[in-house]
């Protein structure tokens, strides 16, 4: 019978594998060669100067096998009952997926173009500062975490469901050390074959995935869904819609507000992208210790309370990238990503506060009154940096010391920077609490606070801005029957991992309410 371990190891002690099957031996009470093993679970504790490797290991006897249950099993649909889904992020994905297992017929319309055909759009963008309002960093194949780092990690308390997400994701390609690692990561060189290996599932087995469709409207009667039209041009007859089109589709939240379908202000968070050298915060999370073979890129994660409000780090990315990812033209966002291997030299991460409608009083119930705070303060960044995809930067110190800066390090944000006072087009109530959220969180991270660090703005898609509201238990919409909120988009996740999970949710309340489960 198998026995799960738990023990503590030095880096270089895991190393060396030897000693790590001597140490499972003597945890486990088998004699070497009579067992093998797998990981379970592996995280780092750097709290102090001594660093280990906090390691969970199942350990069977040599005649024991490793059952192993693919999570997926897909049925031919090719004749079952439809559903459609709008937007092919991972909770559009993940929806159509459990849809092939319950044996349903998803239909997918994605406004944006397949991962391939994007990431021309998402070059030219960088290069050029041309926005394509259908193909960017946000829209597309895969969504806003295709090309936008590919952490897995989730606050769920449902650890079954997000096992269960993992155990898809690597049936579809993923590397085994997701189901391990504490802060699982695929990586944005990675992630776009596995999302291209699940549309091939969904297509194979019966199911439809139409890029370049864009949901044009929504067509209502008596409170219940009739249709559904793309593009402009084609009417479709749909009584179960499950919308799952990301925090940045403002015109899905425009069109269903025009149409009569409740929705809501949100509370979200907006701030800065910070940069620093990952060198740095490897020398300060690891003691002075830089990174090598033995240890990972160091992340940090960091909240504080600033008069009373919260203020803190948001999407880190070791060894990552600063990014462009604005979804017009008028328009200025950043956000971060990482490769696999988390290689690049810069550390970057959003630091943000946060935004209720109660900070608009006098338009609190008006359900855009965030939504129109963030466009704001991205056009007005993007006005102040030139009207092109530069954005508005500035050295941390000098930001926190009121001061414009003068020149800067070197910036892995390829459209470039402009020097601008962050105050001039941030408002105040950010700015200073950002200033002093700096202060105490060099205090928990001495050397954070440096001028060599940079300030890129806005970070400020940290979540949706508005909700649509829906029913706990049928998460159909409150008061439209065959609108089935979703994700990110709808107020109802927050990343990868939660966004499948909740669209895996929304295809089986659909099935609930056929009567096939």
């Amino acid at each position: 019978m198998s026995k799960v371990v738990q023990f503590r190891l030095r880096p270089e002690e895991l190393r060396d594998e030897n000693n790590l099957v001597l140490v499972i031996a003597r945890e486990s009470g088998k004699a070497v060669g009579s067992f093998h093993y797998e990981w379970r679970k592996r995280s780092i504790d750097a709290r102090k100067r001594d660093i280990f490797y906090n390691c969970t290991i199942e350990v069977y006897d040599n005649d024991e096998s490793i059952e192993i249950n693919d999570s997926f099993q897909a049925k031919d649909v090719h004749s079952a009952r439809e559903i459609h889904i709008v937007g092919a992020g991972p909770a559009g994905l993940f929806a159509a997926l459990h849809a092939l297992e319950l044996g349903l017929r998803p239909i997918i319309f994605e406004r944006g173009k397949d991962v391939r055909s994007r990431r021309r759009d998402l070059a030219t963008l960088n290069k050029t500062s041309t926005v394509n309002p259908e193909s960017n960093y946000c829209f597309g194949e895969g969504g806003a975490g295709t090309y936008s780092d590919g952490k897995l990690y989730t606050r769920s308390k449902k650890r079954g469901d997000v096992d269960r997400a993992l155990r898809m994701f690597v049936q579809f390609g993923a590397e085994k050390d997701i189901l391990v690692d504490a802060h699982p990561h695929i990586g944005t060189n990675k992630l776009p074959q596995i999302i291209v290996a699940m549309r091939e599932e969904i297509i194979r087995f019966g199911g439809e995935v139409h890029f370049d469709s864009k949901l044009t409207n929504v067509i209502i009667e008596n409170n219940k869904l009739k249709e559904i039209e793309i593009n402009g041009l084609k009417r479709i007859s749909s009584e179960y819609l499950i919308v799952a089109t990301g925090h940045s589709a403002r015109d899905i939240f425009e069109l269903l507000h025009r149409n009569g379908v409740r929705i809501e202000a949100k509370p979200f968070a907006l701030g800065v992208r910070i940069e620093h050298t990952q060198d740095l915060i490897d020398e300060i999370q690891y003691h002075g210790r830089h990174h090598d073979d033995l240890l990972p890129p160091a992340s940090y994660a960091l909240v504080e309370q600033v008069d009373g409000r919260g203020v803190y780090s948001f999407c880190m990315c070791p060894g990552g990238i600063i990014a462009p990812c604005a979804t017009e033209q008028n328009e200025v966002v950043t956000n971060g990503w990482s490769p696999s291997k988390r290689n690049n030299p810069y550390s970057n991460s959003g630091v943000v506060v946060s935004v209720y409608p109660s900070d608009f009083p006098h338009d609190e119930m008006n359900p855009f009154v965030c939504l129109d705070f963030q466009k704001a303060v991205e056009q007005k960044c993007w006005e102040a940096a030139g009207e092109t995809q530069k954005v508005p930067a500035q050295r941390m110190l000098d930001f926190v010391q009121d001061k414009k800066s003068v020149d800067f390090p070197r910036s892995s944000y390829q459209p470039g920077i402009l020097s601008v006072r962050l105050d001039e087009v941030l408002p105040d109530f950010i700015t200073q609490r950002l200033r002093k959220a700096f202060v105490q969180f060099d205090k928990k991270m001495q050397g954070y606070l440096t001028n060599d660090a940079v300030l890129h703005a806005p970070e400020s898609r940290t979540s949706s801005p508005i909700s649509i509201p829906r029913n706990s238990e049928t998460l159909e919409h409150v008061e439209v029957q065959g609108i089935y909120p979703c994700g990110e988009g709808a107020g109802y996740a927050g990343g990868i991992i939660s966004a499948a999970i909740d669209g895996m949710k929304c295809t089986e309340a659909i099935s609930h309410k056929m009567n096939l489960t």
